[in-house]
């Protein structure tokens, strides 16, 4: 494959990635009956793991953290700002997922035994990092270029410069 086919899939991929967050975000940031509790309470293989966050007095607090991380991601990954950052955030959810959905060794349900949809999407996103798909039609390579990123190597490293 030539790079220019590679820069594509980066781009259909980060692209791809973004809707699926910011879908996600549309089902919760506006939805008041969304909870965190509620879809961490029914967890079966690392229920001791999750049964701690399904606190009353936690459920607002994650509530909010989750649903407006599934929107900064898909921004993120949609404009092409911080994806080294956003894809690891966004790899890191998916990986809770699917082992919040996990009943060993199925996912979800028995169609789906150990890899799940959620694993193909954390491929993505990893991919999306190692890619630096931020830098396809995307805001990182213009950050690349601010004199504060050029010298600054914690900043590089977040923008994949």
């Amino acid at each position: 494959m030539t790079s220019n086919t590679y820069r594509r899939f980066a781009l259909v991929f980060r692209l791809l990635m973004a809707w699926t967050f910011i879908y996600a975000a549309s089902h919760q940031v506006w939805n008041a009956t969304f909870s965190v509790a509620k879809f961490l309470g029914s967890t079966k293989t690392f229920h001791d793991l999750y049964a701690p966050l399904t606190a009353p007095a936690l459920d607002p607090y994650l509530t909010f953290a989750v649903s407006y991380a599934h929107l900064a991601i898909g921004v993120s990954l949609l404009l092409g700002l911080l994806v080294r950052v956003s894809s690891l955030a966004g790899l890191l959810l998916l990986l809770m997922y699917w082992t919040a959905h996990m009943e060993w060794p199925y996912i979800e349900n028995h169609n789906n035994f150990i890899v799940d949809y959620h694993i193909v999407y954390a491929t993505v996103c990893l991919y999306l990092f190692f890619a630096n798909a931020g830098h396809v039609f995307g805001l990182d390579r213009w950050a690349s270029d601010l004199a504060i990123v050029r010298h600054n190597d914690w900043l590089k490293k977040l923008v994949g410069a």
